[in-house]
């Protein structure tokens, strides 16, 4: 198993990259060849570089994971040339420390236009290797974004780095 810490920053560079709202689709290349879109959907590929993060644990100085551990995190959102387009934050809560983890997050994007929320679990955070890839519920947003709905896909690309899929229905 490895360190939470490790475990914990994979996910939070996942959770950091997850959305992007209208204006930046037109910074932001549409993936039309994307296996998780359907036929009038947006979407919108992200990348989130992870900023700040700390970690919370359940028991400091005791077991290498509880269940109840969190990590708060906060990365920069960048198109794919670069530009920085927004930023991102949130929270993981470990909800299970046996076959490789488990965690909810929640987590909020903050882009030209208004906010996107996103929740919904990773699941093998506490495998040893890369973070994992997960797939995470758009619940709702703000101006551009009101009554969001879709997902996000993300795949870890670097280290503190995540390539972020915004599937949002239309």
């Amino acid at each position: 198993m490895r360190p939470i810490r490790a475990a914990c920053l994979g996910t939070a560079t996942a959770l950091v990259t997850l959305l992007a709202c209208a204006p930046v689709a037109t910074a932001a290349a549409k993936d039309t060849d994307s296996s998780h879109a359907k036929a009038g959907d947006r979407v919108i590929t992200l990348i989130g570089h992870l900023k700040e993060q700390t970690f919370f644990p359940v028991n400091p100085g005791g077991v290498p994971a509880a269940q109840g551990d969190r990590t708060v995190f906060r990365s920069d959102l960048y198109d794919q040339h670069g530009n920085q387009v927004g930023d991102t934050g949130g929270t993981c809560t470990t909800t299970r420390v046996d076959n490789d983890g488990a965690e909810e997050c929640v987590v909020n994007y903050n882009l030209p236009g208004g906010q996107l929320t996103v929740q919904g679990m990773v699941f093998g955070n506490l495998k040893a290797g890369p973070p994992p890839s997960f797939d995470n519920a758009i619940t709702g947003g703000t101006g551009a974004f009101d009554r969001a709905r879709g997902m996000v896909h993300a795949d870890t690309i670097g280290m503190g780095m995540r390539r972020f899929t915004i599937d949002l229905d239309s």
